[in-house]
């Protein structure tokens, strides 16, 4: 996907406003604080020894690499097919057509019509699943271990000859119209697109999907058929079977479902960096809302930065399991909110850091501040060591669950295979959590925290609380009316011909 304009770059301006929002805080703190029962978490069960299962990599000689998992704990077998290619490969002017390739993938083949394929797949008492990502395609199912020739035949079908059947196509149109209007109300939907275009700009990694009915209609089966045929190719897939098999067994069901698979050359494309960290505060206007939602974002690293493992626990800290700043300030402390997080998204060459929660109107201002904040605490201040270890405890105690399942097992190496990062990883990964100190929680969050260029998305009714944001430090901000919101302009709103208001 191509950048377009660059966003306007600003600096914060904190100086007297600071001290002024300090000195505001400090006074709500003191009459604000609710008086509620406290009592610590218990304490997290010893850890148990955990070993990864038996596992052998194998490529085809079409190219398609196939990881074979063996489990014998159940009688049944899962897969899961990765192709290379998602919403990131989709042209700027055609998005959304890597999602609607997935969505019919199951919906009828050369070979075989929507209903064939799911009474096939129901008949061998199994499940079959499809869908899109940034940055992939997948197929995916279980079966029982008899019926995992005939699922593999199934999956490997629908990844090579699907039909694109008109009828099918305009059904999923019409659904995604559909979805359009239900978005369109939705203030946490509209917040979550928006907070990942301010910070990824025209990055394929921000781009809204097809965000009018026009969007979804200029789209065309050509457009389709043109993805699958550059995209889905053997030697542009991984393919994890995980289950009651050999080795041996797993890979002979893989040639013998994929082998005639043709292989075919597949364009390297490459994307400009996403824009630096720039401070832009979007307030969407929906008047009459009783709360707003709140998202402050920063562009992150990628998932195959050294960094990866501290930054991940740096945003546990601040606002994911076994930590959890945010919750504590805004929810225990202040009682703005019944909930709050951060999230950190890493792809193959950037990532995401938000932070999201919402609020009454009122108290809209104040919890933007407090979010804020505990951005600038991380980098001027050690984190406290028992911070640090509910979150090591967290990230070690959670892995065993995190390949419990021959599913979750598959999902876990095909992510190592998918980003090319080595398999012992996923040997050594709980040494790696314990190995981070506080001294590295620091240094990362120095290193890669941008506080005074963060973007925030603030969408509520406007006329109540903007006047807020200039005493809270936020003087600079642009009010959009939902009704004029377009994400995929520079400036974020409708042409002036297509206003309604």
């Amino acid at each position: 996907m191509t950048r377009m304009t660059q966003m306007t770059q600003r600096l914060w301006t904190l100086g007297i406003a600071t001290l002024v929002c300090a000195s505001a805080m400090a006074a709500m703190a003191a009459a604000q604080k609710p008086d509620w029962p406290k009592e610590n978490p218990p304490r997290p069960l010893p850890s148990r020894s955990v070993s990864f299962p038996d596992f052998q990599l194998k490529t085809l000689a079409n190219g398609l690499q196939v990881l074979a998992v063996s489990q014998n704990e159940q009688p049944s077998v899962s897969y899961r097919l990765l192709i290379r290619a998602g919403a990131a490969q989709d042209d700027a002017a055609k998005s959304g057509v890597a999602a609607f390739v997935a969505a019919l993938l199951d919906q009828g083949t050369t070979t075989r019509s929507a209903e064939e394929i799911a009474n096939t797949i129901e008949s061998a008492g199994g499940a079959m699943g499809v869908g899109a990502g940034n940055e992939l395609t997948f197929i995916n199912g279980a079966v029982i271990k008899d019926q995992v020739r005939l699922a593999l035949e199934l999956a490997a079908d629908v990844a090579q000859r699907p039909a694109f059947a008109p009828e099918e196509m305009r059904r999923q149109m019409e659904q995604a119209i559909s979805g359009l209007q239900v978005a369109a109300d939705d203030s946490e939907f509209i917040a979550n697109s928006l907070i990942e275009r301010l910070v990824f700009g025209f990055h394929p990694y921000g781009r809204p999907g097809p965000n009018t009915v026009e969007a979804i209609e200029r789209i065309s089966r050509d457009d389709l058929v043109a993805f699958h045929q550059t995209w889905f190719a053997p030697n542009n897939a991984l393919l994890a079977i995980v289950g009651d098999l050999t080795h041996e067994e797993a890979f002979a069901a893989a040639d013998k479902a994929f082998g005639s698979w043709q292989t075919r050359e597949v364009p390297v494309r490459s994307f400009e960096d996403p824009p630096p960290a720039t401070r832009r505060v979007i307030v969407v206007d929906r008047p009459g809302a009783a709360q707003t939602e709140i998202r402050v974002g920063q562009i992150g690293i990628s998932r195959t930065n050294a960094d990866y493992v501290a930054v991940d626990m740096v945003m546990r800290i601040l606002g994911g399991e076994g930590a959890n700043r945010l919750f504590g300030v805004l929810r225990s402390d202040r009682g703005l909110t019944y909930g709050a997080s951060a999230n950190f998204r890493a792809y193959r060459t950037s990532g995401s850091f938000i932070a999201e929660t919402d609020t009454r109107s009122e108290t809209t201002g104040e919890a933007l501040r407090l979010i804020v904040n505990e951005f600038f605490r991380l980098q001027k201040e050690p984190v406290d060591p028992r911070e640090l270890r509910g979150a090591q405890d967290y990230m070690s105690g959670n892995f065993p669950l995190a390949i419990e399942t021959p599913s979750a097992i598959a999902m876990q190496v095909l992510n190592q295979l998918f980003f090319g990062l080595s398999l012992d990883e996923l040997e050594t990964y709980r040494e790696e959590v314990d190995r981070v100190s506080v001294a590295d929680i620091q240094r990362v969050a120095q290193k890669f925290l941008f506080p005074d260029r963060l973007s925030i998305v603030l969408v509520g009714d406007a006329s109540t609380f903007v006047d807020q944001l200039k005493a809270m430090g936020f003087a600079e901000f642009e009010r959009i009316p939902i009704t004029q919101l377009d994400l995929s302009a520079p400036s974020l709103r409708k042409a002036v011909a297509n206003r309604r208001d």
